[in-house]
């Protein structure tokens, strides 16, 4: 029944809200880590750069390595227990003092958010009919997105203090630990995915070839991976250039830290509408073009934000910037998980996520050497071209999937 798929969405999707406010807590509180001396603003291993670094490091190999595991031991039980890894990963990152042990514990939670995002796909491609399918991932990137005004408001209250004597930046990252607290209760109201199920069912008869690695690059899906990887690697360079960096670029205007926090809270409340908009045309307009058109918007929105100095219109196109990065998200999520067959879905989605991973590791050094070489418009110049790459590859690339049976897609 309709309410009982939209009940499901909206645990795992809770789930996924935890998920979401470990990776973007990062450009909330780097600030704070500064601030408190355990990193510098800029440089390699001991900066912003490297912090953010170890966290998309762990997620390369989480998406890339360990992901599998989905296909191998079911959606639900890879679920929880990515769940709880990344949450106690975070909890004991939160009391380093040193800028190792903080890139450490960061690296080894990005392994778990990693495993987490490509399950939380997976799973919910398989759960939704294909008439829904839009439209639930659109609902659960907007449940997800709600972490990010929630992560900027407790950074903007609690990085320049230290409540109890403790440092707000360990406030804000040990705040969202509390996501451990309903893992057990989510598990319980959610059922195995039925696609997964009837998939081990077939692999236990000799005559079933097992999946493999190799299979994701024979025809049709070796032009898929293809055009999948071109996007994840260029992709990043807007969402996470905006996510990452804009308390940063704020500063580099000459906004005062309190004043940067305060509108990039403004911008991060926009989060969770992008993907609520787009919900109404999520299953009619097809896929690949919703990914085209928002990064389209992406492109155009970040050149005039480079542009600007005035706070209201800053965070006017902060705003756009978000809401595009956030239906370019929810579009790109839902597509990926349609393109290809249950055996192989959580391991090819993973492979190919993967690389915006370690885009996203190298990318942030580039952004720094950008911003310090050519300021606040040579980044978002940088995003633009990225976006245009974008655009070409699933407009050139993509195939139809709205609308059709994941069975149907993958054949």
């Amino acid at each position: 029944m309709p309410s009982t798929v939209w009940s499901r969405v909206a645990l795992i999707s809770l789930g996924g809200f935890f998920e979401f406010y470990d990776i973007f807590f990062a450009g909330y509180i780097a600030l704070g880590l500064v601030r408190s001396g355990i990193l510098a603003p800029t440089g390699m291993a001991g900066g912003i750069a490297g912090f953010v670094a170890a966290m998309f490091s762990g997620l390369f190999v989480g998406t890339a390595l360990v992901s599998f595991v989905a296909d191998h031991f079911g959606r639900r039980t890879v679920f929880t227990y990515s769940l709880l890894w990344y949450t106690v990963a975070s909890v004991i990152m939160a009391f380093q003092h040193h800028a190792f042990g903080l890139n450490l514990w960061r690296f080894i939670s990005g392994i778990g958010v990693g495993v987490e995002l490509v399950t939380i796909d997976t799973y919910l491609s398989e759960l939704v009919p294909a008439n829904l399918r839009g439209r639930a991932f659109a609902v659960n990137q907007a449940i997800q997105f709600c972490a990010v005004p929630v992560v900027a408001l407790f950074a903007w209250i609690l990085v320049p203090r230290a409540p109890l004597g403790l440092d707000g930046w360990r406030w804000v990252v040990l705040l969202g630990a509390a996501g451990a607290i309903f893992v057990w209760w989510i598990r319980r109201r959610v059922p195995e995915s039925p696609r997964w199920l009837a998939e081990r069912v077939k692999r236990a008869s000799p005559a079933i070839p097992r999946p493999s690695f190799s299979e994701m690059w024979r025809p049709p899906y070796r032009t898929r991976s293809i055009m999948l990887i071109v996007f994840h690697l260029f992709q990043t360079v807007g969402f996470y250039g905006l996510s990452n960096w804009v308390p940063t670029l704020l500063i580099a205007r000459g906004i005062a830290i309190t004043s940067s926090l305060r509108y990039t809270f403004i911008i991060a409340i926009a989060a969770p509408f992008g993907p609520l908009f787009a919900a109404a045309i999520a299953d009619r307009l097809e896929r690949k073009w919703q990914i085209v058109l928002s990064a389209f918007a992406i492109a155009v929105a970040g050149l005039f934000f480079g542009q600007m100095t005035a706070a209201g219109l800053l965070i006017f196109f902060g705003v756009l910037l978000t809401l595009g990065n956030n239906i370019l998200s929810f579009s790109s999520h839902a597509y990926q998980a349609e393109l290809y067959p249950t055996r192989i879905r959580a391991l090819a989605v993973g492979f190919v996520y993967s690389w915006s991973r370690i885009s996203v590791v190298f990318s942030s050094f580039v952004i720094g050497f950008v911003l310090n070489r050519f300021g606040v418009p040579g980044v978002f110049t940088l995003i633009a071209g990225s976006m245009l790459i974008v655009m070409l590859a699933i407009g050139m690339l993509g195939p139809r999937t709205n609308n059709l049976a994941l069975e149907t897609i993958s054949q």
